[in-house]
C-alpha cells in the first residue's frame, strides 16, 4: 500500500515578520493538498517583547538560552499572539488549523537540556512524539499548526528549537506517511556566500556538509537547520528542501538535503 505524503513546514521568524511575503506564504500553505503541518518560529519577536519587558536575551550558536523570564514571554509570544494569528489567517483561507503548542494532545514530550559546556536553561530536547493524536487530526482533515513549544512528562513548559520540533515530528510521522520537510526561511536557501543571495548551495550531502561546517559557512541559526536535517533524513524523512517564501509553489531556486 502507498503511505500518503504528508508536507511538514517549518516558517522561520523573519518572514513572519515581512507581512507581504507572509501573506504569499499563506496563500500558498491553505492551498498546499491535505495532509499537512506547519510548525512556526518567532524569535525576533520574542526577543523585542522581551525587551520592552526589560529582559536580556542571550543566544549562543543559533540557539537562545532560555531564562525563567524567557519561558513567560515566549509562551506569550509563540503559542499565543503568533500561532492563533496564524491559524485565523489560516481559518480565512479554508483552511481548517487548530494552533497548538507540545502540551496539547501531549504531542510533543521533552526533557529539559542537561547542563553541559552551556546552561541553556528551560529548553527541552524532544523525546518523544504523539504521532497516534496527531495522526488522528490528519484524518479528520484538520492542519495542525504548531508553536516551538514543548512540555516534559511532569508539565512543565520547556521552549524548544522550531527546526527540531519539525524534524522530530517529520521522523516520528515517517511511520505511516511518506513525509516531506521544507524549511521555509528569509533565504532562497543555504548560500556559499552570506552576503550574496544567489549563491544557493543547490545539493548537500553529509561529505559537503563537513566541508561547510570546517569553513564555517554555515554558522549561528542555520546550524540547528543542518544537523537537523541530516538527522531526519537518517531517520526515514523522504524528502528534505530549504529556501524562501516561493518555495512551496515549487520550481524556484533552493536547497535539497541528499544522502
Amino acid at each position: 500500500m502507498t503511505r500518503p505524503t504528508l508536507k511538514i513546514v517549518k516558517i522561520g521568524g523573519k518572514l513572519i515578520e515581512d507581512e507581504t511575503k507572509f501573506t504569499e506564504f499563506l496563500d500558498d500553505f491553505a492551498a498546499l493538498e491535505s495532509p499537512k503541518i506547519l510548525i512556526h518560529g518567532g524569535g525576533n519577536l520574542a526577543t523585542e517583547m522581551a525587551s520592552k519587558l526589560g529582559y536580556k536575551t542571550q543566544m549562543h550558536e543559533g540557539r537562545r538560552i532560555t531564562d525563567v523570564n524567557s519561558v513567560k514571554v515566549i509562551t506569550m509570544v509563540y503559542g499565543g499572539l503568533i500561532n492563533k494569528n496564524i491559524v485565523a489567517k489560516l481559518q480565512a483561507r479554508e483552511n481548517n488549523a487548530i494552533g497548538m503548542c507540545g502540551a496539547d494532545g501531549a504531542s510533543i514530550i521533552s526533557t529539559k537540556r542537561p547542563v553541559k559546556e552551556v546552561d541553556f536553561g528551560f529548553v527541552g530536547d524532544v523525546e518523544k512524539v504523539n504521532s497516534g493524536f496527531i495522526g488522528s487530526l490528519l484524518e479528520q482533515q484538520i492542519t495542525p499548526v504548531f508553536s516551538a513549544i514543548s512540555c516534559t512528562k511532569e508539565g512543565m513548559l520547556l521552549n524548544t528549537n522550531g527546526d527540531s520540533v519539525a524534524a522530530e515530528i517529520a521522523k516520528a510521522m515517517s511511520v505511516e506517511y511518506k513525509t516531506k520537510l521544507i524549511f521555509c526561511f528569509e533565504k532562497k536557501g543555504v548560500l556559499a556566500n552570506p552576503k550574496d543571495d544567489l549563491s544557493v548551495i543547490e545539493n548537500i550531502d553529509g561529505e559537503k556538509y563537513k566541508t561547510l561546517l570546517a569553513e564555517k559557512v554555515i554558522s549561528d541559526g542555520m546550524l540547528p537547520k543542518l544537523h537537523n536535517a541530516f538527522e531526519a533524513l537518517e531517520n526515514g524523512v523522504s524528502e528534505i528542501i530549504l529556501g524562501d517564501f516561493k518555495l512551496l509553489k515549487g520550481g524556484s531556486i533552493h536547497t535539497k538535503i541528499v544522502n
